[in-house]
Formats: structure tokens, C-alpha cells, sequence
């Protein structure tokens, strides 16, 4: 008969709870280990000041671009309000003008004398607020200031001269607010093209 198995009964015997200290040393070792090394925390330092660096770059151009454009408009809207000024005040000039030509076509000598001290005021005025007046008689013939309204034949000056100013122009800054209405001559010599050429150094 064959020799019966022997079974091991013997209760099992749990492992041995860690002692306080035991657990504090393991608790340190795990600090040890989540905690950063001081290259690791430079680094972060570093990458959190370029970040803040570039955020406070970013505003300050929104900021620049922001003061260019109200400073823009701010002259734009001046601009306007000039130009606009200035056309209505044009015809007044033109009314003073025409009076003026009268009274001296007319020999009303005191009268001239009044109106056009007043004319030269009122004029100067407009002018140092940036108005011009374009009156180009016996200049070449310009039509991005001028519009001809006649031809005259005149063989003493160059071709596309200026002869009269019927009506005086007027321009602010670079913008002709009215051409002069003018007539120009031909039969003349071909008039010589400026020299725009630029010593090559």
C-alpha cells in the first residue's frame, strides 16, 4: 500500500509590518525622488520667463500698433475737416477775385484799396492752414494741376505754356481740392525735358 502523502498544514505565516522608521526611510526615498534637481527647476525658471517675456513683447506691439492707428485716424479725421474748410471758403476767394478785377476795371480806387486788404488777410490766413494756390501762368503746362480750356498760338514760348489763369487752382498737402483753369500755347519750340538724371558716384 502506498505510503500516504503528507500534507503541509502549517498556518501561513504574514510578512513582518514595516516599523515606523522603516517607513519614514521609505516616505525620504520617495521625496528624494519626485523632487526636481536644481537643473530641472532652472530650466522651468528660464522657460517661464521667456514665456512672460514674450507675452509682455506681443502687448506691447498690440499697444504700438494700437496708438499708430488712433494717432492716423486722429489726422485723418483733421484732414478731412480741413479740406472740407477749405472747399467752401474756395468760392469766397473766387468772389473776392472777381471784385476785385471790377473795381480795378471800373477805377473804384478806394474800394480796391478796402477789399483787397481784406483779400490778402483772408488769403493769408487759408494759406498758413496749409492751403495753396496754384496759379502757373507763363509755367509749363501741368495737368495734374491744371485743366486747359483753350489753345492760343504763341511761337515766343516753348509749346504747352501756361498764358492765362482764368481760374486760380488750389491744393492741400498733396491733393489739388481744384485744377486752375488755364489755356496753353502751341506753335512754339518743343519744350526740353527737365534733366532728372542723378550723378552715378
Amino acid at each position: 500500500m502506498a505510503a500516504d502523502t503528507e500534507i503541509d498544514e502549517s498556518p501561513e505565516v504574514p510578512e513582518p509590518e514595516p516599523t515606523s522608521d522603516e517607513a519614514a526611510v521609505d516616505a525620504e526615498q520617495e521625496t528624494k525622488e519626485s523632487e526636481a534637481s536644481p537643473e530641472d527647476e532652472l530650466e522651468k525658471a528660464l522657460a517661464d520667463a521667456k514665456e512672460w517675456q514674450d507675452k509682455y513683447l506681443r502687448l506691447h506691439a498690440e499697444w504700438d500698433t494700437y496708438r499708430r492707428r488712433m494717432k492716423e485716424q486722429r489726422a485723418e479725421e483733421t484732414a478731412r475737416a480741413t479740406e472740407g474748410l477749405m472747399k467752401n471758403l474756395i468760392p469766397v476767394v473766387d468772389d473776392f477775385d472777381r471784385t476785385l478785377a471790377y473795381a480795378k476795371d471800373n477805377g473804384e480806387g478806394g474800394l480796391i484799396e478796402g477789399v483787397e486788404a481784406v483779400f490778402n488777410k483772408f488769403t493769408d490766413a487759408l494759406v498758413k492752414d496749409g492751403l495753396e494756390i496754384i496759379d502757373p501762368a507763363g509755367q509749363a503746362y501741368d495737368a495734374l494741376l491744371a485743366q486747359a480750356v483753350g489753345v492760343v498760338e504763341d511761337a515766343s514760348v516753348p509749346d504747352e505754356t501756361v498764358s492765362q489763369v482764368f481760374q486760380k487752382g488750389y491744393r492741400l498737402g498733396v491733393k489739388v481740392l481744384r485744377p486752375a483753369m488755364v489755356t496753353v500755347t502751341s506753335g512754339g519750340p518743343k519744350r526740353e525735358a527737365e534733366d532728372t538724371e542723378e550723378d552715378s558716384e
